[in-house]
């Protein structure tokens, strides 16, 4: 009975290993997706990358590694000049038929598929964790965040405020985020009700709607101020000198790669942002400093 029991455990055992994916030291791995890179080097996986993508640029070390365009305008020939074994994606690289030629091409295609919400987070880990082989550190990151999530749902509800969040990149007139949007849930989770709810997704607004909607503070990415030509520029938009915000020049500059990509660093900021905000709403001058929260080691 003991050995047909160890059989069976043995055979078990192997078939088990013949089902998972094996992963050598040495493979090559690209990375498309920020938050994806973000969760990699927070797992430990730093050393396996040898590519990323534009929109992957954080920790700063990631930068150094040669990008392969813009996540959803990506080429096969240029991920595949960097001959990788694997790539970890997220839902948002493309196009569709990009992914196509490269696992036509050999190249072994992972997808972690993950909506923009905070509630996401510890299951992009854990897919992420799983993807790797590092499902111990998976672990250990998701307990890691349990506080931070914790914290950000018992958040003590604060007096209505108004505010937007604008989308701003070079070229590109300004947008606004309406629902269904990353910027929703970010400024939902800090207590702060979207002025443009009602409009779906990012669009742009006229002088007559920023007077309507009437927000009472901004909130735009350290980037978008810059593409804008800085804070004087932004004042100036038509219709945001008719606002509480622009009359009392409330304003909160973030990091929008941190706070709405919703990897591992989301939970942290959205807590800062919410004691900058509080700050801000004290007129403290040091609420409109961004800070940020230190880079794994």
């Amino acid at each position: 009975m003991t050995t047909v029991l160890g059989w069976r455990t043995c055979l078990m055992g192997l078939l088990l290993c013949m089902t998972m994916p094996v992963m050598a030291d040495d493979e090559r791995w690209v990375v498309l997706g920020g938050d994806i890179a973000e969760t990699m080097v927070a797992l430990g996986a730093a050393d396996r990358l040898v590519g990323r993508d534009d929109t992957s640029l954080y920790p700063e070390t990631v930068t150094h590694l040669p990008s392969v365009g813009y996540l959803r305008r990506l080429s096969a020939e240029s991920v595949l000049s960097l001959k990788p074994d694997r790539i970890l994606a997220s839902g948002d690289a493309g196009p569709a038929e990009t992914l196509e030629q490269l696992e036509a091409a050999g190249v072994a295609v992972e997808v972690i598929e993950s909506p923009d919400k905070l509630a996401s987070i510890p299951d992009k880990v854990r897919s992420v964790a799983e993807t790797l082989g590092l499902e111990a550190q998976g672990r250990e990151l998701v307990e890691s965040l349990r506080d931070e999530l914790d914290a950000l749902a018992t958040l003590p509800e604060r007096p209505n405020l108004r505010a937007m969040f604008i989308l701003s990149h070079g070229g590109m007139t300004p947008m606004v985020a309406g629902q269904h949007t990353a910027a929703q849930e970010m400024l939902e989770t800090v207590g702060l009700d979207n002025a443009f709810a009602a409009m779906e997704g990012y669009k742009p607004v006229g002088a007559e709607a920023l007077a309507r909607q009437s927000p009472e503070v901004v909130l735009i990415s350290r980037r978008g101020l810059e593409a804008m030509g800085g804070e004087e520029a932004l004042w100036a938009m038509p219709g945001l000198d008719m606002t509480p915000a622009g009359g009392d020049r409330r304003l909160l500059v973030i990091d929008d790669q941190g706070l709405l990509g919703f990897g591992p660093r989301t939970p942290a900021l959205l807590l800062e942002l919410r004691e900058r905000l509080d700050t801000l709403l004290m007129e403290d001058d040091s609420a409109l400093v961004e800070r940020e929260v230190p880079p794994w080691t």
